[in-house]
């Protein structure tokens, strides 16, 4: 196995395409382009009121960029806390993924309880887009949680698209769309013109008390349902 190359991907994410393999130990790896693509209107995320109440009692410690590496092992693991049995993610994807977080191009969201790693999810940012891959939880309604502290980070870090790659169940409830792949280009060069920051919701968090870092430090779930029924 041979991990992928952080430019190519790079140029891969540019045009529209991502790869996937087959299993986890699979040697090789494809590159996708659906023809039907799966995104997240930043302002039409809708966060459910058992969520709201959820981030406002602050049951777990919220964090970015932490334990990437640790949040893309979780989501590669078998299981049903990913949602499916097989992982689509091997060694070439996470060597490479790795490298891109190395360069700061692939970003980790990370929920925690007593210590332990509860859940998240990891993607790759490019201009002010952001490029969900996988999320997973090991204890209930933490990547729900992940969930609304990327959308408060992309929407304070002015991103124009989320894309969820495809449509699920779970995520249509938040209010994600699916789109032809012309609509989706549109909407992917627009958002490639600009540059959006992934940080700035820890000068939101700084100006409320909290520090911020390169590396977010803890971020309130008040603050991130604050920001959020501000305009869901």
């Amino acid at each position: 196995m041979h991990p992928l190359d952080p430019d190519l991907l790079l140029r891969a994410y540019a045009a529209g395409i991502f790869p996937m393999a087959d299993g986890r130990d699979a040697a090789d790896l494809f590159w996708v382009e659906p023809k039907r693509r799966g995104v997240l209107p930043l302002d039409a995320f809708h966060l459910p009121r058992s969520l709201a109440k959820l981030l406002r009692q602050e049951r777990f410690e919220l964090s970015a960029d932490r334990a990437f590496d640790a949040v893309m092992q979780a989501c590669a693991a078998p299981g049903p806390g990913r949602g499916r049995q097989e992982s689509w993610i091997n060694g070439p994807i996470l060597d490479g993924y790795s490298q891109l977080h190395r360069l700061g191009f692939a970003h980790s969201i990370e929920c925690w309880q007593d210590g332990a790693l509860a859940g998240g999810l990891y993607g790759v940012k490019l201009g002010a887009a952001f490029f969900g891959e996988s999320m997973f939880t090991r204890v209930r309604d933490a990547s729900k949680v992940a969930l609304a502290h990327l959308i408060a980070r992309l929407r304070a870090g002015g991103f124009r698209l989320l894309d969820t790659q495809f449509l699920t169940d779970h995520l249509a409830r938040f209010g994600a769309v699916e789109v032809p792949r012309a609509a989706y280009r549109a909407s992917l060069d627009s958002a490639l013109s600009v540059d959006g920051n992934f940080f700035a919701l820890d000068a939101l968090a700084a100006e409320a008390g909290r520090p911020a870092t390169m590396v977010s430090g803890p971020i309130s779930g008040k603050l991130i349902a604050q920001l959020l029924t501000q305009t869901s």
